[in-house]
């Protein structure tokens, strides 16, 4: 039987928010079979458990921020698709401000943390939602989309006027039957663009950001010493964030998501629609590994 996984021990990182720079000490601790994901936020005078929901999500502007009785948890993204790509079900995730460390702009720092934690199998069956039916939003020339699919991939494609990313590849397609997310997903950093900075810091964004946690691009080049990690930093990390974006259904996906210019808004509203659409999501777990679709079964096997 495939069985939900939740971590071995607690563990815990400093860092500071992205956008509101804010020092903050993230806290992962175990949590019991069908628990989920849930953030809680310790520094309130009662703290407020998060669930990681998708229905939760009351802003979008460059990061995905669950909100909860007014407690507000910002740029969950990261940290979502580290436990999404790892195969985790059931977690804590203690915090003390109101955005998660941004580490270096990337998963792999999270990924790390639950690898030192260590990940251990509950006395439960792993629980996938699978989508039955094609769902579909739109945003002017961008859109988002889930098909049937057995097992779980993406495809993604983006485009942005600059000469570094006009010069790499900008649509890529990942089914992890074939991909590992430690190798060609996780150390993708997230990106920004030098003239939108002051803009971004007058609108109360992107306080703690830098060349340490994001790749950030002038009019002609990108002014990171040590350069891109992958040809192709951009649009992998777009998947890393829409990874993230999808975990926040609660379960992984059984699914093929597409896409084309898509951010945390329309990843969202791709997930209410879906949640929406009568019929569009089955429940299902397996017995027997043999029975769960070849990508399941390998990544249980890589990170079990």
């Amino acid at each position: 039987m495939l069985r939900q996984r939740s971590l071995k021990s607690s563990v815990s990182a400093s860092g500071v928010g992205l956008h509101t720079g804010q020092k903050v000490r993230l806290t992962l601790r175990p949590a019991p079979p069908e628990t989920g994901i849930v953030f809680r936020r310790i520094d309130l005078a009662a703290p407020v458990d998060i669930p990681a929901r998708a229905e939760l999500v009351g802003e979008t502007r460059l990061s995905s921020c669950l909100i909860k009785d007014g407690a507000k948890v910002y740029t969950v993204e990261h940290l979502m698709s580290a436990l999404g790509g790892l195969g985790v079900d059931n977690v804590y995730a203690d915090l003390d401000a109101p955005e998660l460390p941004i580490m270096d702009g990337s998963a792999s720092p999270f990924v790390l943390l639950i690898q030192q934690a260590g990940i251990v199998e509950q006395a439960a069956p792993k629980r996938f939602l699978r989508v039955t039916k094609r769902v579909e939003v739109k945003d002017g020339d961008k859109w988002a989309r889930l098909d049937p699919f057995d097992g779980y991939k993406l495809s993604f494609s983006i485009e942005f006027h600059h000469p570094v990313i006009e010069r790499s590849t900008q649509s890529v397609e990942v089914n992890f039957a074939e991909t590992s997310y430690l190798k060609e997903i996780a150390r993708a950093r997230t990106f920004g663009f030098m003239h939108e900075v002051e803009d971004l810091r007058d609108n109360g964004l992107a306080l703690g950001g830098g060349l340490d946690n994001a790749v950030v691009l002038d009019e002609y080049r990108v002014l990171n010493a040590e350069g891109l990690r992958f040809a192709d930093e951009f649009i992998r990390h777009k998947l890393l964030d829409a990874i993230g974006d999808l975990y926040l259904l609660g379960k992984p996906l059984l699914a093929a998501f597409s896409a084309h210019k898509s951010g945390h808004a329309l990843n969202n509203k791709l997930l209410r629609a879906l949640i929406a659409q009568s019929g569009a999501l089955e429940t299902v777990s397996f017995e027997r590994p043999e029975e769960a679709p070849a990508g399941i079964v390998r990544l249980a096997a890589q990170y079990g």
